[in-house]
């Protein structure tokens, strides 16, 4: 089978901080309900799997697809049967719990093991008094942010601020966080769901129950050395890729003008268009991509281009070269 640039059918997740901004602002086609949460845009996690939507192997699970075609997908050199990498957009109609996720050692000890959960956060739009919780401010100890979960007070050591669109943070594994109400946001992260939740807002469900927390489990997994997190911006005038965020979990590159080349080599791409339009250019077809769409590259694909429309943006997210795929 040639390559071929993959869609997929989103996974929608309804909870209680959701809400309809997936469809008014993402095209996505939601049920009647208001608690639109998440899309899951490529997901390969235990039973939540995309389904692909195009050509040879429409209709297939991201894991059936990796098991038949993995040399072409992922490199034939990739260790692993599952796909490393989780796509999603938040539309944070309510402030999300306060919580901090585990790093891949202490993760795979857990019941079932799994991997730890690094990400990263695009703010695709953002009411005027939204707020991100990202990272302890200086100096708060185990000690006092316990103090400040037993009395209810969690926010206040935490360091929060008002982002605006176009804002990227990273979220390594083991940073104390939360995205407020009001924002609308595209999170790449490892397939993984490792949350430990440190504290709610004193929320209950539609049932009346209020949602568990881990807070012993937290604060075990929290890195209390790492302090304030800072979003970074691209600049928007500048033309091509430009590489925002790099760990050895992914890389993501953002690209707000002219054109960028992506794939030829031997690594899968994924791509998504938070704002705007954008063309996907491969020798055998053009691909058209809008506002809340995304795709995936494999491995195998021969060199292709990007072009943005006027006023777009487009992430490009991809495992750094040097961890699992060869060059």
């Amino acid at each position: 089978m040639s390559p071929y640039p993959l869609r997929f059918k989103p996974i929608f997740k309804q909870t209680i901080w959701g809400g309809r901004r997936l469809e008014s602002k993402l095209n996505k086609s939601l049920g009647p309900e208001p608690d639109y949460a998440e899309s899951w845009e490529i997901a390969d996690h235990g039973d939540e799997q995309s389904i692909i939507e195009n050509g040879a192997l429409k209709g297939q699970t991201l894991r059936q697809a990796l098991l038949q075609e993995k040399s072409l997908i992922v490199g034939e050199s990739y260790p692993s049967n599952a796909f490393p990498l989780l796509l999603k957009y938040l539309d944070c109609n309510r402030d999300l719990s306060v919580q901090v996720h585990p790093d891949d050692h202490y993760a795979k000890k857990m019941q079932p093991p799994d991997l730890g959960k690094t990400e990263s956060w695009y703010i695709v739009e953002s009411d005027p008094e939204s707020l991100v919780y990202a990272g302890l401010k200086s100096g708060v100890t185990e000690k006092d942010l316990r103090e400040a979960v037993a009395a209810g007070q969690t926010e206040k050591a935490l360091h929060s601020f008002h982002p605006t669109a176009g804002d990227i943070l990273f979220i390594p594994a083991g940073t104390v966080h939360a995205l407020g109400a009001g924002l609308l946001v595209a999170e790449i992260q490892q397939s993984s769901n490792t949350t430990f939740r440190l504290f709610d807002w004193n929320r209950v469900d539609r049932d009346g129950k209020a949602r568990p927390l881990h807070v012993e489990q937290s604060l075990d997994v929290t890195d209390f050395h790492r302090g304030p997190i800072v979003a970074k911006r691209a600049q928007p005038n500048l033309l091509g890729w430009q590489a925002m965020v790099h760990c050895d979990k992914f890389t993501l590159q953002v690209l707000n003008s002219g054109s960028g080349p992506v794939g030829g080599d031997n690594r899968f791409h994924i791509l998504t268009v938070p704002k705007g339009t954008a063309i996907l250019q491969t020798e055998d077809e053009n691909y058209s991509l809008s506002t809340g769409q995304s795709i995936l590259l494999p491995a195998g694909i021969s060199n292709c281009t990007v072009v943005t429309g006027s006023d777009s943006v487009v992430l490009e997210m991809h495992e750094p070269a040097n961890q699992n795929l060869a060059d």
